[in-house]
């Protein structure tokens, strides 16, 4: 029977300010991510685990050593400790609702901000069990503090526990996970694992074994400028292009608003600029190469057609490569799902397997040489005023990373 500190752990973490800042050149993206590092640091040390450390960049490092006389693969538990820049991350003040009854959620600053269940189904299974959210005026960190929360609860559990047959158990915490830059600077090489697991995840019992595979697309519109009060004939709006772009997307498919479950998009995010020049910057997500290949040359084929009603004009395309799905590298390793649907089940759950329309650190450490699918950590409406995570969810989100450490050494 494991002792959780989770919901302790969780309530002091959400509490600490770990906004990302994608304008940010720096790494971590502020400053203030390492403040929630450094007291994951000392805990970790308070824990047992010697080599605990925090680098120049905010990645917070730190090893259980085996207990076993085993051979076994070394594996990885990440969550990252940024929240989004989406939504308020200061002064979270969190509710805890004890036996939840079934009902609506008006948040206690706010009564604008009701998480109805209508709109979160995902409430219909929790009556009874005990809820956390925020007061209604920023977002609660779940996302991802409530995977920090269960890694560091399994850490303390495994590090009292030398009965608990284990081998090298590797923890990884990333700074700028929400702003695409997680594994930028994570050192693979320091870090050793073989294979890896983020705790970053949604519904119970859920494992994401695929994502999106994502590229972003820059189209750079260059017009032609002159004074308004000349300009007949002569005037070329990159302005009015790009507008033109973004209105000729289709409503019905296509984009974020109209897709769901395995359907792709194309979703622009913003759009700068003057009468002489003006960008629009999309981003690309399909679960496989062909339909990102497609999506991206609908756009350039759509600008190049509007682009002839202004001769004078010119454009240019950028693509950049953001993440891949994992799906292709986690085949390739059935292991590492197989030991992890077989620890949730050992949790008392039953898992399941999806997809994720969107991406995580393990996507990107994926082709970085860590295999790393992504489990449950019990964080709903993340990114929001409505963000909530279940007590309990969490609680067997600790187990199923206890029961994991030993399922891949029992099979070793």
């Amino acid at each position: 029977m494991i002792n959780h500190t989770v919901t302790e752990r969780f309530l002091r973490y959400v509490k600490i300010d770990t906004q990302s800042d994608p304008t940010s050149p720096t790494c971590p993206s502020t400053d203030k991510q390492k403040d929630l590092g450094r007291v994951l640091v000392q805990e970790l040390l308070d824990m047992g685990v010697k080599d605990a450390h925090m680098d120049e960049n905010g990645y917070v490092y730190g090893t259980i050593e085996s207990n076993t006389e085993k051979k076994v693969p070394v594996i990885c538990f990440c969550s990252h400790m940024d929240t989004s820049p989406d939504c308020s991350g200061k002064n979270v003040n969190p509710q805890v609702y004890r036996n939840y009854d079934g009902k609506d959620i008006a948040l206690i600053n706010d009564a604008s901000q009701i998480i109805k269940v209508s709109e979160h189904p995902s409430l219909l299974k929790q009556t009874g069990n005990d809820i956390i959210t925020t007061d209604g005026t920023t977002l609660l960190g779940a996302d991802n503090k409530a995977g920090v929360a269960e890694i560091m609860d399994a850490a303390n559990h495994l590090m009292s526990r030398p009965d608990k047959k284990h081998g090298t158990i590797k923890i990884l915490f990333t700074p700028d996970e929400e702003i695409g830059r997680g594994a930028d600077k994570a050192d693979l090489k320091k870090l050793g694992a073989d294979y890896g697991y983020t705790i970053d995840g949604e519904e119970l019992g859920h494992i994401e074994n695929e994502t999106f595979s994502a590229d972003g697309l820059t189209i750079n519109i260059h017009g032609v400028s002159t004074h308004p009060g000349f300009a007949k004939n002569k005037m070329e709006s990159a302005i009015k292009i790009a507008s033109e772009i973004v209105a000729a997307l289709p409503d019905d498919e296509m984009s974020p608003e109209s897709t769901e479950k395995m359907q792709p998009f194309v979703h622009p995010v913003s759009i700068t600029g003057a009468v002489e020049e003006a960008t629009i910057q999309f981003i690309i997500r399909a679960f496989d190469e062909a339909a990102l290949k497609r999506q991206e040359d609908f756009l350039k084929q759509l600008t190049e057609v509007i682009i002839k009603a202004y001769p004078h004009s010119t454009y240019d395309i950028v693509v950049k490569n953001q993440y891949r799905n994992m799906k292709e590298v986690l085949d390739k390793n059935p292991a590492i799902v197989e030991n992890a649907m077989e620890a949730v089940r050992r949790a008392g759950v039953e898992p399941v397997l999806s997809s994720i329309r969107g991406g995580t650190d393990g996507s990107r450490f994926s082709y970085m040489g860590l295999p790393c699918p992504n489990i449950f950590a019990g964080e709903h409406a993340f990114h929001s005023k409505h963000e909530w995570v279940s007590v309990q969810d969490m609680e067997k989100a600790v187990s199923t990373i206890v029961n994991l450490a030993m399922v891949w050494e029992e099979r070793s």
